[in-house]
């Protein structure tokens, strides 16, 4: 059982690395096909961005490490419906984290901020960040399912057991 969460916590950490690698990779092909920044507002500063997909990516993080020790692997199973939940709470974590970061950074106007989130949502990046969440999620899932069904390392035919 201890390998087993061991193993589920590595996982998910991966997973989250992939989730900010295709945050990075997504984010900059939609400034180049749609010519907008990804944070639009001047005033908001040049780390709101970066606190909005740091703080998703550790949502995402938390989630996985919940899904993958709090479950036994001989009951993982691939869920749409939790990997939606997951995207919706980094969909959500994503604009209310641009809206405080910039409240935080400038703290004169938070009702100009809190805008800022709301504008957000309805953003390409923050959809984006909720599909590459869900995406991610199934993979992670699919990986322990997989990884769990086959009962330890993957073996070669040779050296498997005749009684197998």
């Amino acid at each position: 059982m201890r390998d087993e969460r061991a193993y589920a916590t590595i996982v998910a950490f991966f997973a989250a690395g992939l989730y900010l690698a295709l945050l990075v990779a997504a984010f900059g092909l939609i400034s180049l096909a749609t010519d907008t920044d990804v944070v639009s507002d001047p005033a908001a500063g040049p780390l709101v961005g970066p606190v909005m997909v740091g703080a998703a990516t550790i949502v995402l993080l938390v989630f996985l490490i919940a899904l993958g020790t709090r479950v036994p692997g001989d009951r993982q199973r691939i869920a749409p419906g939790t990997a939606l939940g997951v995207g919706v709470a980094c969909y959500v974590v994503f604009a209310v984290a641009g809206g405080i970061a910039g409240a935080v950074g400038d703290p004169r106007d938070p009702l100009h901020y809190v805008l800022f989130g709301l504008a957000q949502l309805g953003g390409w990046p923050a959809i984006t960040a909720a599909a590459a969440a869900f995406v991610v999620t199934l993979l992670y899932q699919l990986v322990l399912v997989g990884r769990f069904s086959q009962r330890g390392r993957p073996r070669w035919p040779w050296e498997r057991d005749d009684d197998e």
